[in-house]
């Protein structure tokens, strides 16, 4: 049957995950750090994910697709509410979960030394003009990261200088302090380090924000990781 749903615009899509706490039906997900539609026939159409969405990836459209099947969402609405518990505030990146792993055999005498090249790291902490910003690659990091992947210091940090922050935890935006530091200080590249959890799309929002008002072209790498420890 032809009729109205959403259509959502990857390209302009910033992974925020607003959009998927949203929806009532559940049928966006997160998926590669973007938002997908992800049954037709659970779309209702009435866009309560429009408002939502902070760079207008969302809009309607009206074509051929299935029938809204409302006891269907039900349905799916009841068996994701028995297999999870309750959600502090309802986050989706707060659900509880268990990560299964083979203990490795590593001797305890095998350290792994720091590739951490200063300090403070917090970006609430960091001076906007310390020393070692200038001719530095630019790591932001939101804070759960490190503890997801195993090899962080190694892939991530090393060779970088390294700012880290919660956007769900934090208080205020980022975006006004990440500014001043692109601003003001010779910074050759920046990556984003966050997790796949929809609220941890404040980080990388904040940081494309301040690298649109920092008046520079600086090369930006995103790095999106699972709770397992894989990169999305």
């Amino acid at each position: 049957m032809k009729r109205k749903i959403i259509k959502i615009d990857g390209d302009l899509c910033n992974g925020c995950g607003l959009c998927a706490a949203a929806c009532h039906e559940g049928v966006i997900e997160m998926l590669d750090g973007k938002a997908v539609l992800t049954r037709e026939d659970y779309c209702d159409g009435l866009g309560d994910c429009l408002p939502a969405c902070p760079t207008g990836a969302i809009t309607f459209e009206e074509r051929e697709v299935p029938a809204y099947d409302h006891a269907a969402v039900l349905a799916a609405k009841a068996a994701r509410e028995q297999a999870a518990a309750p959600l502090p505030c309802g986050c989706p990146g707060s659900m509880s979960q268990s990560i299964h792993r083979q203990e490795s055999a590593a001797p305890a005498a095998e350290a792994v030394p720091s590739q951490l090249r200063q300090w403070p790291v917090q970006i609430k902490l960091a001076p906007v003009n310390a020393p070692y910003l200038d001719g530095c690659h630019l790591l932001i990091a939101a804070d759960c990261t490190a503890y997801a992947y195993g090899s962080f210091h190694q892939d991530f940090i090393r060779g970088k200088v390294t700012l880290i922050g919660c956007p769900k935890l934090d208080e205020g935006d980022y975006t006004e302090k990440l500014t001043a530091i692109l601003a003001q200080n010779d910074v050759k590249s920046v990556t984003v380090a966050r997790m796949t959890v929809p609220c941890c799309g404040g980080i990388l929002r904040a940081v494309q924000n301040a690298l649109a008002a920092c008046g520079k072209d600086l090369p930006l790498q995103v790095a999106v990781i699972a709770p397992d420890g894989s990169l999305a």
